[in-house]
């Protein structure tokens, strides 16, 4: 199975790149990983909602661009669907068994995810109804995915 985190942004915090660099060590295992960091809009620090709006449109442009042809597109959004983790690893099974080889979970900006992009996803994600911010959202799903296949295999993970 390929997945595909599309994350727009850089990890700035050394303690946060070395919990991806730890998941994404533990997940070679399981799966073909590989994460893409879609540059963020440059905008000033005080914008008008037009000026963000348009941001976010051009980051959902350059994420739709990315993600590969035939993709499941998975869309990190605080109003979408709250799973377990079992419930993960479940639909991970699901998605094995019907052939969905290739996922691509999509974190956006401060800014969030445009509507073309929420439009284009197969399925909305939440992974909390708190706010994170989207580097910690990046080493969270990433902690999931790891914990949903430990779960599938049968093999020990703190529970």
């Amino acid at each position: 199975m390929q997945v595909h985190i599309f994350a727009v942004g850089k990890i700035k915090e050394k303690y946060l790149q070395l919990g991806i660099s730890e998941y994404e060590k533990r997940l070679r295992p399981y799966v073909k990983l590989q994460t893409i960091e879609i540059s963020e809009e440059k905008r000033p620090a005080s914008t008008s909602p037009a000026v963000e709006s348009a941001a976010k449109e051009k980051e959902g442009e350059r994420i739709l661009a990315a993600i590969p042809e035939g993709s499941f597109v998975i869309a990190l959004d605080v109003q979408g669907q709250s799973w377990s983790s079992e419930e993960l690893a479940r639909a991970f099974r699901r998605w094995e068994i019907s052939g969905q080889n290739n996922l691509a979970f999509v974190i956006g900006g401060d800014l969030g995810l445009s509507p073309a992009v929420l439009g284009e996803s197969d399925l909305r994600l939440s992974l909390s109804p708190m706010t994170f911010t989207h580097p910690m959202a990046r080493l969270f799903l990433m902690e999931q995915v790891y914990r949903a296949f430990r779960i599938l295999r049968g093999e020990p993970y703190h529970k």
